[in-house]
């Protein structure tokens, strides 16, 4: 068998007071990942924000990575677009370059769309692809899409594009739907995005998981992630973020560990988290993990 896929950080991605991407504090972050552990980073994936970041951006940014000497295989670009032909753009142009998977939601706009619309619109990307078309984890996150991508369907992906479709990243937070992609899918490669779920999805066969928290619990997360080891000051800190935006409250952590504010910027349409939401987030990661760290 192939090595697992094992722990990806969801890179957040830092802008300066301008609002352009501070390149070299997402390369910095994405080195450290590294070098704590996390087998790849992805890229513009929802903790990247990368649905508020455009084409010409994602290209300049991920050939700066390149140029800075990491390497490909350790990357994964997230595509959230709603068009066939821009999904197959923003993914084609980083298959190109040797990225390593490309994590790719169903498009969002419009809703209660069939299993059969979103075969269509898959087939469709691959289509554009062509050649170039491989490594392709689908994204089921239907908290923010509204797009559910049921067991069935990612069977039928599975079966027409078998060299293609290779993984699936759940961020449902449904254990009953995770439990039931891993028993009908286990020959792909599931990772958890909920880590309340990540260790007992690892132990039924899950290959680990495309992480927000990495950015500022690597270690933590990736026991679970790929020993399936259970940590349940992760999974309640994952409750206290839920509470405010989960992305803005991953970079209030970044910022805290960074000791760096610029991490606190969103780009619009997301607003940063208060001050008052700052402290609470603070005491409650203190509360969790300080008693270890002292």
């Amino acid at each position: 068998m192939t090595e697992k896929f094992g722990l990806s950080v969801a890179l957040a991605t830092p802008f300066d007071s301008n609002g352009h991407i501070a390149v070299d504090a997402m390369i910095a972050q994405a080195r450290q990942s590294l070098a704590a552990g996390c087998s790849s980073v992805t890229l513009f994936g929802t903790t990247g924000e990368g649905s508020s970041i455009g084409t010409e951006e994602r290209e300049r940014i991920l050939g700066a990575f390149l140029n800075a000497g990491i390497e490909p295989q350790k990357l994964v670009m997230g595509v959230l677009v709603d068009a066939a032909e821009d999904a197959a753009a923003q993914a084609g142009h980083a298959l190109s370059r040797g990225v390593r998977n490309i994590l790719l939601a169903p498009p969002s706009y419009f809703k209660n769309v069939s299993d059969d619309g979103l075969f269509k619109w898959f087939s469709a990307v691959f289509a554009i692809l062509g050649d170039k078309a491989r490594d392709i984890i689908v994204y089921n996150i239907p908290s923010l899409t509204m797009v559910p991508l049921t067991v069935s369907l990612i069977g039928q992906l599975r079966t027409a594009f078998p060299t293609i479709v290779t993984g699936v990243k759940d961020s449902s937070g449904d254990w009953p739907y995770t439990e039931s992609l891993l028993k009908a899918h286990g020959d792909l490669i599931i990772l958890i995005g909920d880590e309340r779920h990540l260790a007992r999805g690892v132990r039924l066969g899950g290959q680990g998981a495309i992480s927000g928290m990495a950015n500022f619990l690597p270690g933590e997360v990736k026991l679970m992630a790929e020993e399936g080891k259970d940590d349940t000051r992760v999974e309640g800190f994952v409750g206290e973020l839920l509470q405010y935006p989960v992305t803005a409250a991953v970079k209030v952590m970044v910022a805290r560990l960074a000791g760096d504010k610029m991490w606190l910027s969103v780009r619009p349409p997301l607003v940063s988290i208060s001050s008052d939401g700052q402290e609470k987030l603070a005491l409650a990661f203190d509360a969790l993990f300080r008693s270890k760290a002292a």
